[in-house]
Order: C-alpha cells, then sequence, then structure tokens
C-alpha cells in the first residue's frame, strides 16, 4: 500500500475524498490505484471503520 497515508485515521479521510470526488466505489478506486481492497478493509476494520457501499464512504 505504498503511496497513501500509513495512519488509519487519515487514511479513512484520504480514501474517503478520493471516493467522492473520484471514484464510484471502493473497488474502483483500489483497482486504478493498484490497492488491495482487503487490505485497506483489514486496516480499516482493526480502528472501528466499515466500508458503507451505498454511502461509498468509510464510517
Amino acid at each position: 500500500m505504498a503511496g497513501i497515508p500509513k495512519d488509519p485515521m487519515i487514511l479513512m479521510s484520504y480514501l474517503n475524498t478520493r471516493l467522492r470526488d473520484r471514484y464510484a466505489s471502493l473497488e474502483a478506486l483500489c483497482e486504478d490505484q493498484e490497492l488491495s481492497v482487503e487490505e485497506i478493509v483489514k486496516k480499516l476494520e482493526a480502528v472501528g471503520m466499515t466500508y458503507d457501499a451505498e454511502r461509498n464512504q468509510f464510517r
């Protein structure tokens, strides 16, 4: 996961901004940025955040 924030809270903010401004889904963002959906979800779940596909954001 090179090139994205390591801190989970900053990562959540970064991803939510990208999801809001550029991508229709987490899968589209990860595919475009060559990231692992599973790794991102796991990292953010560790701090209590989950991806809400309907809202297209982590909460």
